[in-house]
């Protein structure tokens, strides 16, 4: 999208702005180029900042460029302006989805890109998602399947305020699902509904659950949104109500291929609990300040490395710094983790005194320019505030060019070091003034009291939330 220019196109009498053609799409990703820009002291005169470019280019055949088109689309990046469901006809227009602008923009963000058809885009009124950045395993990328994050995820499906009912002059709740879904309410659902005569409350069909999911979460298939679905009936959040294509007797129930077999659910009442639409069986919520067991003290550093080790807690935490806009600190904190991860994961397989091979040492050092560049050069695109002679120190290890192959291990090492430095910073100053803040929203004092209730018996855990006061140890 960095690389497509963007432009006015007509359907019928309608222009439309900010739009591609499937033929411009195959013909950029035939021969894509991106082009990355650098800003960094001179290796001479500290004083003098360089700029150096690095373009990146790609080609591939146009039956593999249609295909990618395809996955784009079928991830909700991109949508068509006519109505296609498929890239086929080189004329058939095409505008980037609101969840696809808001990946771009995070994107455009994190590596500085200036270009003008992308700020437009970025600064149009269709930039209305509030995508919810879902928790994955580092390993294999597979969806955390906890319960606390799942039930992060229900929260926002169900809506957070309360349902999202279809008004009863409203033409299809299906077809609609798509034109009114933004993160911020929930999918949308019947009040009442009669299935084999029977009225059942707060129902939804298979397709609308699977819009919303697609459309407002970091889903990349139809099928993870499957996985979602029968997380929620795993949970007892959501109930099979009709099905027009009824399994065999067989078959457990569950949502895979729900949308083909025309499935109908509806909110449980333990669904609308953990929505918070009505008073959980005790009539009321966790309340007050839960006591530390084990003698654990009760820290904000403390509370900090539960935040970041539980997948729930980081995924609230990582809204929470995108409302506050400092967001591009846990974001540096978990991707320096990746890399100083890696390395010792390399250091671990080689059994060579001298080291990993040369190909690993200098894949290392080109991730950890790829880090500096983002957050720690000066007038990086996310650049952070660290300690003054930290940084000076990266600055002065990370601007030696031209390295001979001899000094390549005791320099990733020496960035290792500076690096574990620099996440270490980083971690206390979230401790320090972000957990606090985070801890006296009101938009999460809820799902922070009912961890302290839901570990208070089990685990030695760290109150995570402010006592009656609202004051933070």
């Amino acid at each position: 999208m960095v690389a497509l220019p963007l432009g006015p196109h007509r359907h019928r009498l309608t222009k439309y702005h900010q739009t591609f053609t499937t033929g411009e799409a195959l013909n950029h990703l035939g021969n894509l180029r991106f082009t990355q820009s650098n800003r960094r002291p001179s290796p001479t005169d500290p004083n003098v900042m360089v700029t150096t470019k690095i373009a990146t280019t790609f080609s591939m055949v146009a039956p593999m460029a249609r295909s990618l088109c395809n996955k784009f689309l079928s991830a909700r990046l991109v949508e068509s302006v006519e109505g296609k469901s498929e890239f086929t006809t080189s004329d058939s227009i095409w505008q980037l989805a609101p969840k696809g602008i808001k990946l771009l923009e995070s994107f455009a963000h994190r590596n500085g890109v200036q270009e003008r058809h992308v700020f437009d885009v970025i600064e149009s009124n269709r930039n209305r998602m509030n995508l919810l950045v879902l928790e994955r395993e580092p390993e294999q990328d597979a969806l955390s399947h906890d319960r606390e994050t799942v039930l992060v995820i229900f929260r926002r499906f169900a809506g957070i305020e309360g349902p999202n009912v279809v008004q009863k002059d409203s033409p299809n709740s299906d077809s609609e699902s798509i034109l009114e879904g933004n993160g911020n309410v929930g999918v949308r659902m019947h009040r009442d509904r009669k299935v084999a005569n029977k009225y059942h409350q707060y129902t939804f069909s298979a397709k609308s659950a699977v819009d919303w999911l697609m459309n407002c979460c970091t889903l990349v298939d139809p099928r993870e949104a499957d996985e979602i679905c029968n997380l929620f009936l795993e949970n007892n959040f959501i109930k099979m109500v009709h099905e027009e294509k009824p399994r065999d007797n067989n078959t457990p129930a569950n949502a895979k291929n729900a949308v083909a077999r025309g499935v109908i659910f509806k909110i449980t009442e333990d669904g609308q609990r953990a929505a918070k639409w009505i008073p959980d069986r005790r009539g009321n919520t966790p309340n007050g300040r839960e006591k530390s067991p084990g003698g654990i003290r009760d820290s904000n550093t403390n509370r900090m490395m539960i935040i970041v080790n539980t997948p729930s807690l980081r995924l609230m935490f990582k809204e929470f710094l995108r409302e506050t806009h400092c967001e591009e600190n846990l974001i540096f904190y978990l991707e320096v983790k990746d890399f100083l991860g890696r390395w010792s994961y390399a250091l671990r397989k080689q059994k060579s005194v001298e080291g990993p091979p040369l190909d690993t040492v200098r894949e290392t050092l080109a991730a950890a320019y790829d880090l500096y560049n983002a957050f720690l050069a000066p007038g990086s695109p996310c650049e952070l505030n660290i300690d003054h002679t930290l940084r000076n120190a990266l600055v002065s290890r990370m601007t030696r060019f031209e390295l001979p192959d001899t000094e390549l291990t005791p320099t990733v090492r020496e960035v290792i070091n500076l690096y574990d430095q620099a996440q270490n910073s980083v971690f206390k100053l979230m401790a320090s003034d972000s957990v606090p803040k985070f801890l006296r929203d009101p938009n999460y004092h809820q799902a922070l009291m009912e961890y302290n209730a839901k570990t208070g018996g089990g685990e030695p855990h760290m109150p995570l939330t402010a006592g009656r006061n609202g004051v933070v140890a």
